[in-house]
């Protein structure tokens, strides 16, 4: 079982960020919501931890579903005072999410949506230089300031 035996520390330098590699694993997602909350508890922006954190869970959870990797980076970001962004990083470019249809009676399938409702903006953004990326970020943005 992987746990946070160490806290997440912040990056020291550049904008305020916590990231952390961990096994592509179910549990990985209950770790994600824990360091989302922490962040989000230090910027003082417990108004938008729950919805971070429940994006953080379905993103790390598309990962597993969705790619064949081993590990994930998650990223909790501030690139300024008035955004914050939370990601995933995994080592399938050619994975990208799309939505898909899904029925009313679906046990899954909703992850996306429920990213769009939540979040102000998401994307992806595919990792390394050149014709061939090595990986991707998928995140989700919250305006945190008065642009919201």
């Amino acid at each position: 079982m992987t746990s946070l035996s160490t806290p997440v520390q912040a990056a020291p330098t550049g904008p305020p960020a916590y990231s952390q590699t961990f096994p592509c694993e179910p549990t990985t997602a209950s770790i994600g919501r824990k360091l989302v909350r922490d962040a989000f508890a230090v910027w003082h922006l417990n108004d938008f931890a729950e919805p971070a954190a429940l994006i953080i869970s379905e993103l790390v959870t598309n990962a597993i579903r969705h790619t064949p990797c081993h590990a994930i980076r998650l990223l909790v970001r501030r690139p300024s005072t008035a955004l914050v962004r939370v990601g995933v990083v995994d080592r399938a470019p050619s994975r990208l999410p799309v939505f898909s249809p899904v029925a009313a009676d679906d046990e899954s399938g909703r992850g996306l949506l429920l990213i769009d409702e939540l979040a102000d903006r998401w994307g992806y953004d595919l990792r390394g230089s050149g014709p061939r990326p090595w990986g991707k970020e998928v995140w989700a943005e919250f305006l945190t300031g008065a642009d919201r």
